[in-house]
């Protein structure tokens, strides 16, 4: 299904049994994380703090989610989540074009995101998207990383 079919909409605590695995199924390629990506509670924290946008097909299925969050003037994303059969179809393009859109209708003029420098294929992918390195910040996670690594956030920003 293009993405132009989707039904975006902000999540409820209701949608959280279906968030979960389609976030940790999304991010199941972390093979270097250990544990979940997300689970009832850190998903509740991130929506106290923040909000959800989820995509729903047609049909209500669920394919894609992104985490939002107001930040004084400026917004963070992140989690983005696409179903692993929608991946590569423009539908985590058009989360990332929401995300925008829902901050900047409430007052952002900046968006922030964060990279895992582990993930070497994501920086030129968010660069497309207009984003720029501004900084690192530490990884702070409750779960270790497999066999020792190490990794930090890379910090990247775009105007709104």
């Amino acid at each position: 299904m293009p993405p132009e079919n989707l039904h975006i909409r902000i999540a409820v605590p209701a949608d959280s049994s279906r968030l979960i695995p389609l976030i940790n199924q999304a991010f199941a390629v972390e093979t270097f994380m250990t544990g979940p990506r997300t689970d009832p509670e850190r998903l509740a924290a991130s929506l106290q703090r923040g909000a959800i946008l989820l995509a729903e097909d047609g049909s209500g299925q669920l394919i894609a989610s992104i985490y939002v969050e107001i930040r004084g003037n400026r917004g963070y994303a992140g989690m983005l989540a696409v179903a692993p059969a929608r991946q590569r179809s423009g539908i985590g393009s058009r989360m990332m074009q929401a995300a925008e859109d829902h901050l900047r209708a409430r007052g952002c003029v900046a968006l922030d995101i964060t990279v895992l420098s582990l993930r070497t294929e994501l920086p030129p992918i968010y660069r497309a998207y207009g984003f720029v390195e501004t900084g690192t910040e530490p990884f702070d996670y409750p779960h270790p990383l497999k066999d020792g690594l190490q990794t930090h956030c890379i910090v990247m920003s775009k105007p709104l």
